[in-house]
């Protein structure tokens, strides 16, 4: 009869264990994408040779540091600044920390839960009751007596995970973890880029104040020329007036130019975590063009996206909760188990027949419920289903910003070519035209016009130089700047503990 028990103690743990390897509920595959064979918008599409040209397909990608291709000192400095003190990129930090703890509070799941619950009660029963009394912790009081209990039990209690439910919560957790690493990078890909885009916007601004502080030297000349020659009689007043309008425009203009840069300069301030008031940025008038960039491939953009990898994640998870919901469809088992010693005195706490034990188990199934459980599958497979879209729409957005981005680089660089070529001419017109005014030939309106031709062609310079420079910002975002799918953090990996300093309270 004792051997038939432990047989059947065995057997029970045996089926224990081989209900605890099953997992219910769809195994997730991730989703294939057909990637174009090559960029249409990549210069090495077209024929002209005039303007910005991309590195060699087959050169090495960008990895880490993209900025660095720029070949700026100050920018790289900057770049070095904002990724320790951006609050932005601390914020999402600290979100994937929730999410790594996530994981572990879902592993907790997976062991006992031990309960020790020491006792110490004195009682006195009342005397009008007579007879003995059952008082606290059941122990039997005489009329008008006191008594005393003291117990040290222990209580443990386990659902061991006999259909995967756990599993499927650990798995699910870990995949939103990555989904947070995922955001967290292209978070700060998005902060890296915006302090790139400022850092030139700044140039650019500084190359304007450039051109509009030679413009009013050359202005002031002009005004002088018109005055001398009004006061020898050779010109009228209007001319005179129209050289000072014309200077004071640009003065008016040059002054103007302080307030974008002023808040180029803020802006850049917050991304690098101080505040306005302690920073500035030297003037340095420069307008260069961008550097060949390596594009690679367009299946080469599905692993080098953050955003895409978050999105593939967040199916990831989707399907898991599916497990978990399937999982509620079976019966499930609580172990319970209290021990420990309990007496009236202290002195016979230790002693051996001061012990207790139980130990029992409960399995419970739903029968009925409304059609909750299938309602609450449904909803995971429709936001699972809205999760595929999402990440097929995501893939689709990014092939359309790295094709934007490289119409926008290889464009612009066509439109500075003929922009030079336009301010050369309009500086050779306005010399002529000066000569002309000056011998008596042509009225001065006519190099106002000449004036006003050079300068909006110099500040259309200025400005589409600026905006190939963003454009080619953008187009390194759009492919993922230096990132790649193999930095994303494993599984493995986002359930380890994290360090003390990781952990610790921030003031």
């Amino acid at each position: 009869m004792q051997k038939r028990i432990y047989y059947f103690r065995f057997g029970f743990l045996g089926v224990l264990i081989g209900l605890a390897s099953c997992t219910v509920g769809p195994k997730y595959h991730p989703p294939v994408t057909q990637a174009p064979p090559v960029y249409k918008e990549s210069p090495a599409q077209f024929k002209e040779s005039d303007g910005w040209t991309v590195a060699d397909p087959q050169d090495a990608m960008l990895r880490g540091k993209w900025w660095a291709i720029f070949k700026e000192p100050e920018l790289n400095a900057l770049e070095e600044k904002l990724n320790i003190d951006n609050q932005n990129i601390k914020q999402f930090f600290e979100n994937f920390m929730e999410a790594r703890a996530l994981i572990r509070e879902a592993r907790a799941q997976y062991y006992p839960t031990v309960t020790f619950s020491p006792i110490y009660n004195r009682s006195l029963a009342s005397a009008n009751l007579g007879g003995a009394a059952a008082g606290t912790n059941g122990v039997t009081t005489a009329g008008g007596h006191q008594a005393t209990f003291i117990g040290l039990p222990t209580e443990v209690s386990w659902a061991p995970d006999l259909w995967g439910r756990v599993r499927s919560l650990v798995r699910q957790n870990q995949y939103s973890a990555q989904l947070s690493a995922a955001d967290l990078e292209n978070e700060r890909l998005t902060e890296q880029a915006s302090l790139a885009e400022f850092y030139f916007e700044i140039r650019g601004q500084d190359e304007l104040q450039r051109v509009l502080n030679q413009t009013v030297e050359a202005d002031k000349r002009t005004l002088e020329l018109a005055r001398a020659r009004y006061e020898t009689g050779i010109d009228s007043m209007i001319s005179v007036e129209q050289a000072r309008t014309t200077l004071e425009s640009v003065q008016a203009a040059a002054i103007n130019v302080g307030v974008a840069r002023a808040q180029f300069e803020h802006a850049m301030a917050v991304l690098i975590g101080v505040p306005p008031s302690e920073f500035a940025i030297p003037v340095r008038p420069i307008t260069t063009a961008p550097p060949h960039i390596p594009i690679g491939v367009p299946s080469q953009l599905l692993q080098r996206r953050p955003d895409i990898a978050a999105a593939e994640r967040s199916m990831a998870a989707v399907n898991a909760q599916i497990g978990i919901a399937y999982a509620a469809y079976y019966p499930a088992l609580t172990i319970t188990g209290t021990a420990g010693v309990e007496s009236s005195t202290f002195e016979k706490l230790i002693a051996w027949s001061s012990r207790f034990w139980a130990i029992g188990g409960t399995l419970s199934e739903t029968v009925f419920d409304a059609g909750l459980r299938r309602a609450t599958v449904h909803q995971f497979v429709a936001a699972y289903n809205a999760a595929l879209a999402g990440y097929r729409q995501t893939v689709l957005t990014a092939f359309q910003q790295v094709e934007d981005s490289l119409a926008g680089v290889r464009i612009l660089s066509h439109q500075v070519a003929e922009l030079r070529r336009a301010v050369d001419s309009a500086g050779t017109a306005l010399k002529l035209e000066l000569g002309r005014y000056e011998t008596g030939i042509d009225p001065y309106v006519d190099v106002v016009i000449a004036q006003t031709t050079l300068l909006s062609n110099q500040q259309t310079l200025v400005m589409t130089q600026v905006s190939e420079m963003t454009a080619a910002v953008q187009l390194i975002m759009a492919l993922g700047g230096g990132w790649d799918r193999s930095q994303l953090p494993t599984p493995e990996q986002v359930t380890q503990k994290p360090s003390k300093a990781e952990t610790k309270i921030q003031r």
